[in-house]
């Protein structure tokens, strides 16, 4: 027998991909702005009391990782008190709840890819706020599994860096781009299907916990944006792009600070699924070619 699932934040990237491919199983729910707002507890309380679900998704987050250093209160209602209010609920319902968050929980100070169990020390008001939504749902709820993922980009959605990369690339003919920070490029579209394979072989208490997921493979942002330039080219995208320029973090100054370097390790989710996440560029490749064909 299939479970209820309510959604929340289905008007994201990410939160789009899990309705696509959730929505055959006829069981799903979905609430996002403006019928449900984490800023009003009431309501979101009452939204999830309401549906009675057996699962619990929340896609939703205050992700305008800069904005957040001007908005640190708004930041911290969205990311850290509402999982609060929503893990509250889901351990009254006896509901697992699967909630997204960062890499933005570490300071990038590693050399090597962060497992789940590595120290946190989050730079931003974003991360900070990230990691008290973590810490919220486990100090709250025992059903739950906190994925932690990165550098995120999909087909829906206008502000993820792929889309930008296009814009500007058919109106420029030089992007300046940062050399310095390196990651996972991750395709929204990879992470709704591992959820959705964890949802389909029952969820249970036995993988309870934090877990990693992202596309394999490191990139620098500047790499990322040279591979969307590439990849583009080649399906015919209209572009005036000449060159990419690698720059360093300083010479791109940002209000929020940035990990140097946000590599997160994927063996224990990789262990669950029973395979390891597919390669960045091949699931770039792959997303720019529905972008063509929609």
């Amino acid at each position: 027998m299939s479970q209820s699932i309510l959604l929340i934040g289905n008007n994201g990237q990410l939160g789009k991909e899990l309705e696509t491919i959730l929505a055959p199983s006829g069981n799903i729910i979905t609430v996002a702005r403006p019928t449900v707002d984490l800023t009003q507890a009431d309501i979101l309380r009452s939204v999830i009391a309401l549906n009675q679900p057996q699962i619990i998704i929340n896609a939703a987050a205050y992700t305008a990782v800069d904005k957040a250093e001007s908005e640190p209160e708004l930041a911290k209602i969205i990311n850290a008190t509402a999982p609060l209010i929503i893990a509250e609920e889901s351990q009254k319902l006896g509901a697992f709840l699967i909630h997204i968050s960062t890499d933005y929980v570490f300071d990038g100070s590693s050399c090597s890819p962060y497992q789940e169990s590595s120290a946190t020390n989050p730079l931003s008001v974003y991360g900070k706020t990230k990691l008290a939504g973590e810490e919220a749902i486990q100090n709250t709820c025992n059903d739950y599994l906190i994925l932690r993922t990165a550098w995120v980009y999909g087909t829906y959605g206008k502000s993820n860096f792929v889309k930008t990369m296009l814009r500007l690339g058919a109106q420029k003919e030089e992007i300046r781009v940062v050399a310095d920070q390196i990651g996972s490029p991750t395709w929204a579209k990879d992470i709704a299907g591992a959820i959705a394979y964890l949802i389909q072989n029952r969820i249970t208490t036995k993988i309870a916990g934090i877990y990693h997921y992202t596309n394999s493979g490191v990139a620098s942002w500047y790499d990322f944006a040279v591979a969307i330039f590439e990849e583009a080219q080649q399906l015919g995208f209209p572009l005036k792009i000449q060159r990419v320029v690698p720059i360093t973090t300083p010479e791109y100054p940002t209000p929020a600070c940035r990990p140097a370097y946000s590599v997160l390790a994927c063996e224990k989710i990789s262990a669950v699924l029973g395979t390891y996440p597919p390669h960045w560029r091949q699931r770039l490749r792959k997303m720019l070619k529905e972008l063509v064909d929609s």
